[in-house]
């Protein structure tokens, strides 16, 4: 038992310092796309440069205004960093770190609480703008994560398990007819899921903040920021997991996540946001209708082929 606790700090402490150093590969592949070096005085070439921003962050006061409800307020920054790092323990039946069978479901539930932490930091701060914010961004995750339990129950139709340790040879022998479809559909509801470029709605340019996290600062933001990035860094190594099955290679499979990673930036200073609206019935009338469809398909496909 010790020695499971073990292996899972280990790979709690290793996911945030990837998160760090992710962090820098996004600062360096902005400023090379926009024609600038980057980050480049901190260290080696910058290679620090993710631990100077966190001492400087770290170091300023907390501030909580008197309308805001603290306790939420607090615990809402937090509840984003648990959800962000248990989503990891998905992958450690399949090293062998401890065994977790239903992990899907609990994959699940885990994308259902990321939504509280948004809307709870939103609400907490009193703030109009960060109170929009939140709303925008709890309607667009609750919507694609419709469309993502989706995806993920297709392939569970086909494994007929709900652990992560029996995708990897199913990932494997998967014809290209059946994930291509799957697969681009995936890649852009994951971006909307992580509140990523071109559907980053928790912002505005119109009303010039941030978003559901305006009132944060210091800690509390560092919080904030890892949760995202360890989305964005988990959602690549599971898509990674998903569909190309690479586990058994460690190599392949470090090299498919990274690539992935690098789509999330690249997508980042190439496209524009796009409006809300457009955001909505691009889900609801597009994605919805069409994996529903592929569903039936592949049921079909499964019982009478």
């Amino acid at each position: 038992m010790i020695l499971v606790f073990l292996k899972l700090f280990v790979l709690m402490v290793m996911v945030m310092i990837s998160t760090a150093f992710f962090t820098l590969t996004e600062h360096k592949v902005l400023g090379y796309c926009q024609l600038r070096k980057g980050p480049n005085k901190v260290g080696y070439y910058g290679i620090m440069q993710p631990f100077s921003d966190a001492m400087k962050l770290l170091l300023k006061d907390m501030s909580c205004f008197m309308v805001s409800n603290e306790v939420i307020f607090f615990i809402g920054p937090q509840l984003s960093l648990v959800v962000s790092l248990m989503v990891w323990m998905v992958f450690t039946s399949s090293y062998g770190v401890s065994s977790v069978y239903y992990s899907m479901i609990f994959l699940f539930g885990c994308f259902s609480l990321s939504v509280y932490s948004i809307l709870g930091s939103g609400w907490s701060s009193n703030s109009k703008y960060s109170i929009l914010g939140s709303l925008r961004g709890a309607a667009q995750s609750i919507s694609y994560e419709v469309v993502l339990v989706l995806l993920v129950v297709s392939f569970i139709f086909f494994s007929g398990c709900f652990s992560m340790e029996y995708f990897t040879g199913f990932s494997l022998s998967m014809n290209i007819l059946f994930y291509l479809p799957v697969f681009s559909t995936w890649m852009v509801v994951s971006m909307a899921e992580t509140n990523r470029t071109p559907f980053d709605f928790s912002e505005s340019e119109s009303e010039l903040v941030s978003g559901f996290n305006t009132e944060y600062g210091s800690g509390s933001f560092v919080l904030i920021f890892l949760a995202e990035y360890m989305s964005i860094l988990f959602i690549s190594s599971f898509t990674s997991f998903f569909f190309f099955g690479f586990m058994s290679s460690f190599f392949l499979f470090l090299s498919v996540s990274g690539f992935l990673a690098f789509f999330f930036v690249w997508v980042r200073s190439t496209l524009p946001r796009l409006r809300y609206d457009m955001l909505m019935m691009l889900v609801w009338k597009i994605y919805l209708p069409l994996v529903i469809s592929l569903i039936m398909i592949y049921i079909s496909l499964k019982f009478f082929i």
